[in-house]
């Protein structure tokens, strides 16, 4: 009974430290991310270049309840896109930090049960799905988006 109290405090504690923030630098609170590769527009048809010539970096961590965390950093170390895929949702105001009221925006005004959550504006968009056990969805932001770069192509 001890050991269940402990393992589900941890669970709602942990989250809290284990994501960047969306605008902020990469790995912000991070335990310990990964750093996958520097990506250029044409990476499907070229090698990846030096990460001072590609327009974005993928950051990508796991945090305590198994959902993977992606973060799009521009060289400038400012993330201009998160995305998420795992068994629930992140913890939806660490990751997207001050974008959390635009999210929660965009929830209200998105009827319940009835599809996935595609919200948003110049400055932020969203797109979120999910049903129990399996909760994806992206945000970024338009105006910090790599010339050439689609939100399509960060999948």
């Amino acid at each position: 009974m001890r050991f269940s109290k402990i393992a589900m405090l941890a669970a709602t504690l942990l989250p809290l430290a284990s994501h960047a923030t969306l605008g902020g630098a990469p790995g912000a609170g991070t335990s310990s991310p990964t750093v996958l590769r520097a990506v250029s527009p044409s990476a499907a048809t070229a090698p990846v270049q030096p990460a001072n010539a590609a327009p974005y970096s993928l950051h990508q961590s796991i945090d305590a309840n198994g959902v993977t965390l992606r973060e799009y950093a521009l060289p400038g170390n400012v993330v201009f896109a998160v995305s998420w895929d795992g068994p629930i949702r992140p913890d939806m105001t660490a990751l997207l930090g001050s974008y959390f009221p635009n999210f929660v925006n965009a929830g209200q005004s998105h009827a319940r049960g009835t599809g996935p959550l595609v919200d948003g504006n110049d400055d932020f968009r969203i797109e979120s799905s999910g049903r129990l056990g399996r909760f994806s969805g992206m945000a970024w932001l338009p105006r910090l988006m790599p010339a050439g770069v689609r939100p399509g192509d960060l999948q």
